[in-house]
């Protein structure tokens, strides 16, 4: 097995091997969306990096399945500014797009702000030590993303429908050779929002997202990130997952997903 999710090609710095790390519970040809969303964020920010900025915000569009196949990321700087600007990033295979995102950098302030503490996002969730153990993910594929990352439920389970708090590590770097930045941790658990609070069965329903909307207020610190998840249904066949994200020290921010839900 590999030790990475994608290995850099070593004749383009913009083209990826996909490794069986990033393959989804689905299908053992098509990858779990949370890798490929954490390989844009990774090219994201080396996309014209400038000291002194951050991403706040990132929105993905997911175009269709990704296959387990080389990826190529094309990033480009669509709005420069003094203090915020906007990064467009697509990833494509041989055959055309599958992916795309758009990211916000903003200028930290230096000195910080004078902001009254009684505004400043407070509160926790149960550490990852409070969990009752790793909690196996439900897939017929012997390796994928699942086996790739390390899931800890403080409440729900994948075999207990409804909101779940789950905090999500991974146990591999995204790209071979590097460590996973902030972002891109995550970006690959914020993705799993939908599952961690699914409320339809696995076995006949389908709840698949069509974009991925991360807002972080701060960057997290360790490897831990935490998913206090829901999912909102509709009989119609339209539904939303929504995560609050914290890590150990407190609230990050939030992630949203847009689901198709259907029969399987």
């Amino acid at each position: 097995m590999a030790d990475a999710f994608y290995l850099p090609d070593p004749a383009d710095p913009n083209r990826f091997e996909s490794t069986e790390l990033t393959r989804g519970p689905w299908s053992p040809d098509a990858q779990h969306a949370g890798p490929p969303s954490a390989l844009l964020g990774h090219a994201i920010e080396r996309c014209e990096p400038r000291a002194g900025f951050q991403v706040g915000r990132v929105a993905v569009e997911i175009l269709g399945p990704v296959p387990l196949a080389p990826l190529t990321v094309e990033t480009r700087l669509a709005r420069p500014g003094r203090s915020v600007e906007l990064i467009e990033a697509t990833l494509s295979t041989e055959r055309g797009p599958v992916m795309r995102a758009n990211a916000w950098r903003f200028k930290l302030s230096e000195p910080d702000l004078e902001v009254p503490e009684r505004f400043l996002p407070t509160g926790a969730r149960p550490g990852p030590e409070h969990a009752s153990g790793p909690s196996p993910f439900p897939s017929s594929q012997p390796i994928g993303f699942h086996t790739g990352i390390e899931y800890r439920f403080v409440t729900g389970s994948f075999d207990e429908p409804g909101p779940a708090i789950c905090w999500i590590r991974l146990k591999y770097p995204i790209v071979a050779g590097t460590t996973p930045s902030p972002l891109e941790r995550t970006l690959a658990a914020a993705d799993s929002g939908n599952g961690v609070s699914a409320v339809l069965d696995w076995e006949r329903y389908l709840f698949i997202n069509t974009d991925l909307t991360v807002t972080l207020h701060r960057q997290p610190v360790g490897e831990w990130i935490c998913l206090d998840a829901v999912t909102y249904p509709q009989p119609h066949g339209i539904g939303m997952a929504e995560s609050a994200l914290f890590d150990e020290k407190g609230p990050l921010g939030r992630s949203t997903q847009t689901l198709y839900l259907g029969n399987r």
